[in-house]
């Protein structure tokens, strides 16, 4: 059985792929927000495709230092990647309020947020006009890392993991699934 969805909320059937933490830093400000758009977009060199409104304050640190890093976190870190969604760096310093764990990774140009299962260090393909238009920014993937208990030889291995280890999928609302069970 079918049933219509307003077109306003389409989106919502193909937007749960894992929800990530986007960050930023500049001129001694950084900055981490909640993201559920974001995609891989080529292999080599290695890109990812993400969309960050005009009103994001890491729009404006990804802008003006030219990268920004993907964290993926898990689901034992599900209130605190709603607390970083919902509010804005502009109004406080989101990494100490929230108590942000970062990673000690002296090559990322971008802050790291520990606990999470998956990172990626990014630096800016600049596309000015899809930018400015759609909110579309591309970034060449410089350096990623992966927990070792969920990912190894190439491959997410959740079934074998805690499941406060998965990953977490916005389906709106401020709710969550967790990614399931292996399908062999």
């Amino acid at each position: 059985m079918r049933t219509p969805v307003d077109l306003p909320k389409a989106y919502r059937l193909i937007n749960h792929g894992p929800t990530v933490l986007v960050s930023a830093r500049h001129g001694g400000r950084s900055n981490v927000m909640a993201a559920a758009w974001v995609m891989a977009l080529d292999f080599d060199p290695p890109k990812v495709a993400l969309v960050l409104d005009k009103a994001t304050y890491t729009r404006e640190l990804l802008l003006a230092s030219g990268h920004f890093a993907i964290s993926v976190p898990c689901a034992a870190q599900a209130r605190l990647v709603t607390a970083l969604g919902t509010h804005s760096g502009r109004d406080a310093d989101k990494l100490s309020d929230f108590q942000v764990p970062l990673l000690d990774e002296p090559t990322a140009a971008s802050p790291l947020v520990g606990g999470c299962v998956a990172w990626l260090d990014c630096e800016r393909v600049p596309e000015p006009e899809v930018e400015q238009r759609h909110d579309l920014f591309v970034g060449r993937v410089t350096g990623a890392w992966a927990d070792a208990r969920v990912f190894d030889g190439g491959h997410w291995h959740f079934e074998r993991a805690p499941a406060g280890l998965r990953t977490l999928h916005h389906v709106a609302g401020g709710h969550y699934l967790a990614i399931g069970e292996a399908i062999d």
